[in-house]
């Protein structure tokens, strides 16, 4: 199989940073659920979590530095206990936050006041509902989770998200393809939700599922990594490189380290041309004009229509 930078060469592309406008940070692996296209390897068993000592700092770069956009990842990252801490510290800073949200959460004893905390602080959700059919969403994150989605989203709405606050939904496909054409898809989750739940939110994003951790564990056992690689490589988009995340992004672990994405974090892929790094041992234009690792699951951001935390790129 062709490598993604003999691709890119082969178009006259070179990938590099641009300026630094989202800080994304993955506080840690722990989640309620254990989804199948799980890129993290995410679930209840894992005990990986930002430290106080490591959340204090990382918090002090954005007091210092002010991104534009602080994207609270995980694992769920609400089971953080400095969660809170950093969408204050964050907010308090002038970032736009951004809490990638599984939805069930909100379900869990303890954290019942999700939906008026972030409210309160006006904190944009992106929230994962791989379908609008209980049957596709509950095969692949398990039985009972639409409902418990739905239920969550009900509450979301009714603290004013998806009208006065952001909500995002994430559509992924369920299985080893492409996703469709997101404003038809969008147009479809309004139409069904809304008859069905009474739903409303703000924009669907598409994500191509990464053809690593759990999702890749699921192809190799089925047969079928072959046949998605070569669906990946054989849709490759050279409209969508412009627009890829890794150019404006920088991914924080949950000990501070420093990755060009959270795909790359959970590969263990650091900053391209260079030893490792923390957070707090770099300037944000340091990074400008640097080149960005890249290895073969990138393709899944370059297919069709492309692929980023942001949806659809083309």
């Amino acid at each position: 199989m062709i490598g993604f930078d003999e691709k890119l060469a082969r178009h006259g592309i070179r990938l590099g940073r641009g300026k630094l406008v989202t800080l994304q940070l993955n506080i840690g692996r722990k989640c309620n659920q254990a989804c199948r296209h799980c890129h993290v390897d995410a679930g209840p068993w894992r005990e990986e979590m930002m430290s106080r000592a490591t959340a204090e700092r990382v918090a002090a770069w954005i007091t210092r530095h002010r991104p534009t956009v602080v994207d609270i990842t995980g694992g769920a990252p609400e089971l953080s206990e400095q969660f809170r801490f950093l969408v204050e510290t964050s907010r308090e800073a002038g970032a736009r936050v951004i809490d990638r949200n599984n939805l069930t959460i909100i379900e869990v004893p303890g954290y019942e006041d999700l939906p008026e905390y972030l409210a309160r602080h006006e904190v944009e959700i992106v929230a994962s509902l791989p379908c609008y059919s209980p049957e596709n969403v509950n095969r692949q994150r398990g039985n009972g989770v639409f409902e418990k989605s739905i239920r969550s989203l009900q509450k979301l709405n009714a603290a004013g998200y998806g009208s006065r606050l952001v909500l995002n939904l994430v559509y992924n496909p369920v299985g080893p393809k492409l996703p469709g054409p997101q404003e038809e898809l969008e147009a479809d989750y309004r139409e069904a939700l809304g008859r069905e739940h009474g739903i409303v939110f703000t924009r669907l994003l598409t994500i191509t599922n990464q053809p690593i951790a759990r999702f890749a564990e699921d192809l190799r056992a089925q047969g079928k990594w072959e046949e998605y690689m070569d669906l990946l490589v054989n849709n490759f988009n050279p409209g969508t490189v412009a627009g890829l995340m890794c150019r404006e992004t920088l991914s924080v672990g949950y000990e501070g380290d420093l990755y060009d994405c959270d795909f790359n974090q959970m590969l263990g892929l650091g900053l391209a041309g260079g030893p490792p790094r923390k957070l707090w041992e770099m300037e944000p234009d340091e990074l400008e004009g640097t080149a960005i690792a890249t290895a073969s699951h990138c393709f899944a951001c370059t297919a069709g229509a492309g692929s980023s935390c942001t949806g659809a790129l083309a």
